[in-house]
């Protein structure tokens, strides 16, 4: 971390933003798990820690897959050639990752709970606490650290990457159905519905580290040692399974690669850009990067963790008897996000666009056209199946243009900031993996891209809101020609910025 920060001042500040935020995250999560203790209530306590727990260990598997990514320099192929036995690197690797950001700044979060028991329970109760939440973190890193890993070697080959894309979707559809179960006993207040959850995670490598305290205060100690044997299962048979995975991806990196085909290729061009494409630079910039988004890992990865966001997120709260629309909106917002980084995708490769002497209204267009054909399918999917799901057929055309319109605005965002606040991306077939630091900004370039698309908006969700009926009309022109019109704005301003900064866009995105 210290030498990919030397001599970097944007990164130094990217560093010290995580930490602020991250120190945030600390003390709410503290607070929060510490309110439950204050208060005296010991059913509000089981709900919160067990609860919590689960909630912590379901987004150490998924935001890194999602947002941040794993920091390259601890990608096991950089380890490849170094006589290291794999469980002097599996230890190795285990203990760096638990000096991150996110594991002190978890562990901080969760010593709320500690307080909370031994203001329910003393200090016996405390000291059992205290070995749940280091076991808890435990289970959080190297859940986080073999799914990652596992799902990086499977996307190296062309046949075990489509059957990840259906193992990831499987794992969205199992936590959806627990997400319609909290939103719905959330309607309702049953909390013996919440306590019956709890207690079933309780038993679970999800939440058994978190609940061992409670079972102190409650005078289940017979319970102590069966959830320490449920973690310490856990803890090892992830490490197994890291080990397993670690070995394939440092021997295999290369191995699956295959000459090419001597079957003659009579018109590269014509392969290229098929029948339906214009023989421009347009045309074949649009091809290009087509098939990037369908090939390449990080991008398609991209597009996997898009697709299963903007279904199951306002298709949830749609069954639960919820509003979808504001959550509609997000979805037009994320969708954008993919292109915020998008010559870090290329590296050192954008030399070729700049060498042919691409200009910038050319390139944002192409890359903006190639992404949208991909995209506005699943938008145009979203509004059709909320409106199927909520049994109103008549707001599909106004959440369309919703969603259009978020997305054009959002791409106006995304864009510039593209040309802008570029960065270098590792030199990795894993779709998972970023520079040092390079976490961190993609986390806050997402953030930024979505307020800021949320706030150009709200006039149009305003008005979408006060019309009504009438707005199921006007909905989707009205949104597609604000969509557009941000858009353009975006773009043309990404295609000056470009025009002028091609060469420092180059040295931005190429790993020195």
């Amino acid at each position: 971390m210290v030498n990919g920060m030397r001599g970097r001042p944007s990164r130094v500040a990217l560093f010290v933003l995580g930490a602020v935020m991250a120190g945030f995250f600390a003390i709410a999560g503290y607070a929060l798990f510490a309110i439950p203790g204050v208060a005296g209530d010991e059913r509000v306590a089981g709900l919160m820690l067990q609860l919590g727990g689960a909630a912590l260990v379901v987004g150490w598997l998924l935001l890194p897959l999602i947002f941040f990514g794993v920091d390259e320099s601890l990608d096991p192929a950089r380890f490849a050639l170094f006589p290291l036995r794999r469980r002097t690197l599996i230890t190795g690797l285990f203990a760096a990752a638990l000096a991150g950001l996110p594991a002190l700044s978890t562990l901080a979060a969760t010593a709320g709970m500690v307080n909370t028991v031994a203001d329910l329970g003393g200090a016996l109760a405390a000291m059992v606490q205290l070995v749940g939440i280091l076991g808890g973190l435990l289970v959080c890193v190297a859940v986080s650290r073999a799914v990652t890993s596992a799902f990086a070697t499977a996307l190296r080959s062309r046949r075990s990457r489509d059957l990840a894309v259906v193992l990831f979707a499987v794992l969205a559809a199992l936590l959806g159905p627990l997400q319609l179960a909290l939103l719905a006993g959330a309607e309702r207040a049953d909390w013996n519905a919440f306590a019956v959850l709890a207690d079933v995670l309780g038993w679970t490598p999800l939440a058994a580290p978190y609940a061992m305290g409670m079972d102190v205060v409650e005078g289940r100690l017979w319970a102590v040692p069966l959830r320490l044997l449920i973690v310490a299962a856990t803890i090892a048979g992830l490490l197994r399974w890291w080990g397993a995975t670690l070995e394939s991806a440092m021997v295999g990196t290369e191995g699956g690669r295959r000459a090419g085909s001597n079957e003659e290729i009579t018109s590269p061009t014509g392969l290229l850009l098929g029948r339906r494409l214009p023989r421009t630079r347009f045309g074949a910039l649009v091809a290009r990067e087509s098939r990037y988004w369908w090939r390449e890992t990080r991008r398609r990865a991209a597009l996997i963790t898009f697709t299963v966001a903007g279904l199951f997120l306002p298709l949830s709260l749609t069954v639960s008897g919820g509003p979808a629309g504001p959550m509609t909106v997000f979805v037009g917002a994320i969708a954008a996000i993919a292109l915020a980084n998008q010559f870090g995708y290329e590296g050192s490769a954008y030399a070729a666009n700049l060498t042919a002497g691409v200009p910038g209204r050319v390139e944002i267009h192409s890359r903006a056209t190639a992404h949208a054909l991909f995209v506005l399918p699943l938008l145009l999917l979203v509004a059709v199946v909320v409106g199927a799901v909520s049994a109103r057929p008549e707001r599909i055309a106004g959440d369309l243009g919703l969603l259009l319109a978020t997305y054009g605005v959002g791409l106006g965002f995304v864009l510039p900031m593209s040309v802008r606040a570029a960065y270098p991306l590792p030199e990795s077939t894993s779709p998972f993996a970023v520079s040092s630091g390079g976490g961190m900004a993609k986390g806050l370039l997402t953030i930024a891209v979505m307020i800021g698309t949320l706030v150009a908006t709200a006039p149009l969700q305003i008005l979408a809101y006060t019309l009504g009926g009438v707005w199921l009309w006007i909905g989707l022109p009205a949104g597609a020609a604000f969509g557009c019109a941000g858009y353009l704005i975006g773009s043309a301003v990404a295609a000056d910025w470009l025009d002028r900064r091609s060469p420092e866009l180059l040295a931005a995105v190429t790993a020195s």
